[in-house]
């Protein structure tokens, strides 16, 4: 059902807010019985990739050839034989194959990286489980808890986090850095600051956000808002494009 030209979506030359109202699905070369939802590209300003793979049951799928990591929203999804669940996540490297596949059908948001190696550092393939990961009080603040996906180590040249705000929790202040986001809101709602607009978000949206785009968010509602943030980390900022 069409709603007469309105949406949330919004795109602004340092970020953009997806709605699930407006999401295409497509299958690109090395999915079957799958398709993707492409939320943030280079051809959108991003310097990686992200996006959702709708998996039906037997569909597989082939990353890009850069680094992965790959979080399981719903179902299962089986990454180099191993099977993993709703909040269980994989990381491969650009140099090691990533079988994907899912036997019953599930749901996955997909990171794809070019890596940029320090000191011939190569990381290593992990897989974990958010569920185990010790929270973090952000600033001191328990109500909002920080969940780090991945190890903090300058090996890796991205990171991932979730964070989980109880209603009425917000950041404590305006940040303007030089790394980009992907951030795709997995539960609840609230209020998200991107420059100089306001935007109500829910479960299901998805924003970008550009180096040095002023953000914000506060929680609203009545249960916890909980979102998976990706940012490039742990390099010189001459190689943060």
């Amino acid at each position: 059902m069409h709603n007469l030209g309105h949406t949330r979506t919004s795109r602004q030359h340092d970020h953009f807010l997806l709605t699930p109202d407006t999401f295409v699905r497509a299958a690109p070369p090395g999915m079957r019985n799958a398709t993707a939802i492409v939320h943030a590209a280079p051809a959108g300003g991003a310097a990686f990739t992200e996006y959702t793979v709708e998996f039906e049951a037997g569909g597989v799928m082939q990353a890009g050839g850069a680094q992965m990591f790959l979080y399981v929203l719903d179902g299962a999804v089986t990454v180099n034989g191993q099977i993993l669940g709703p909040a269980q996540y994989a990381y491969v490297p650009a140099d090691r194959g990533a079988a994907i596949q899912s036997e019953r059908g599930g749901r996955a948001i997909v990171i794809e990286k070019p890596q940029l190696i320090l000191n011939g550092e190569k990381p290593n393939p992990f897989t974990g489980d958010e569920r185990t990961v010790a929270p973090t009080a952000l600033g001191g603040d328990e109500a909002l808890e920080v969940r780090t996906l991945i190890p903090p180590d300058f090996a890796f040249d991205f990171a991932v986090n979730t964070m989980t705000f109880l209603p009425g929790a917000a950041l404590p202040m305006v940040e303007v850095h030089v790394m980009e986001h992907g951030l795709l809101m997995l539960e609840g709602s609230g209020i998200y600051r991107l420059n100089d607009n306001w935007y109500p978000v829910t479960a299901g949206d998805f924003i970008w956000m550009g180096s040095y785009c002023p953000q914000w968010f506060g929680a609203l509602g009545k249960t916890p808002a909980k979102y998976l943030i990706y940012k490039d980390w742990n390099r010189h900022p001459l190689h943060i494009k």
